[in-house]
């Protein structure tokens, strides 16, 4: 019999829940699930279902229970209202009825972006102000675990990237298809602030506050402070082509017919109760990024 503590991961088929699964699966006997089962790790379920969710989970008898999954298109949560708060509000508070039936710790995953970006940079203790449905639906959930649930973890992320090609539907990626399809000039905003998220560091992060049994909120986000554009120079400078690849900026005016929905002009988030508590292992951006590219886009550009 395994004397390992178990974990009940739901909604773990895209990028952040790949690291979550590379990250726990050796020290923790896991369950993964996802409503798009696109590894030979994950089984079938959607956690909108309450009662088959909670079978689930009490079938398998977890310690913790890791609530991941939520739909992070800004556009479709803006085209897609009822759905968004049934994936990405509804579908927590199932989770935090779970979680207090066994009376297990939850983990939650929130967004910077549910500041309105009013300010430059906001510590673990500034209030949110949620601009559209997405950023809404995501805080809704963070509050109602705050208030209902027994034991948790709320961990905001920041501009999330990791997985490659396979799974990254975020900013990295989508520049670096371009790349790949030939372009020589990239449009950037420069009027986005924020701040990078490796998915590998999140995860690593999420462990040692769950085996110190730090609970709570918690900011957790690449260190150094940054914007959209500047990403996109370093990103080119990393891949060496500085040279060759122009990186132009413009405002969000110039994308407005694709991503048409609210953003805040800063999301940055400090770490401020990690270093507080001394727990802090989240990398500098760069840092991150640039073993990023190493171990998930060597040859892709080829």
């Amino acid at each position: 019999m395994s004397t390992k503590k178990r974990i009940y991961m739901a909604g773990v088929g895209g990028m952040l829940g790949e690291a979550f699964y590379m990250k726990f699966k050796d020290e923790y006997d896991i369950k993964c699930t996802d409503i798009d089962v696109n590894e030979s790790w994950l089984s079938y379920l959607d956690f909108r279902d309450y009662e088959t969710y909670k079978k689930d989970v009490l079938d398998f008898k977890p310690d913790y229970l890791f609530h991941i999954g939520a739909f992070t298109s800004l556009e479709y949560c803006e085209q897609n209202v009822d759905e968004t708060y049934r994936t990405n509000t509804i579908a927590v508070e199932n989770a935090v009825y779970i979680a207090n039936e066994l009376d297990i710790p939850l983990l939650y995953i929130c967004t910077a972006g549910i500041f309105d970006g009013g300010k430059d940079v906001y510590d673990d203790w500034d209030l949110p102000n949620p601009l559209g449905h997405y950023a809404r639906s995501k805080y809704a959930g963070e509050l109602f675990v705050k208030e209902n649930c027994k034991r948790y973890l709320v961990c905001r992320a920041g501009w999330m990237m990791g997985a490659g090609p396979k799974k990254d539907k975020k900013f990295i990626q989508k520049l670096m298809a371009q790349i790949k399809n030939g372009q020589k000039e990239l449009f950037v905003v420069d009027d986005k602030l924020g701040t990078p998220t490796y998915t590998h560091d999140f995860a690593n992060n999420v462990k040692l506050l769950i085996q110190k049994e730090y609970w709570g909120l918690y900011n957790m986000v690449c260190g150094g402070i940054t914007g959209r554009f500047e990403v996109a120079q370093e990103l080119v400078k990393m891949l060496n082509l500085d040279s060759e690849i122009k990186v132009t900026a413009v405002n969000s005016d110039y994308f407005k017919d694709t991503y048409f929905a609210a953003r805040p002009p800063s999301e940055r988030l400090l770490d401020k109760k990690l270093d507080l508590r001394g727990v802090n292992i989240m990398r500098d951006w760069k840092v991150c990024l640039k073993e990023y590219l190493e171990n998930y886009y060597t040859g892709y550009l080829d």
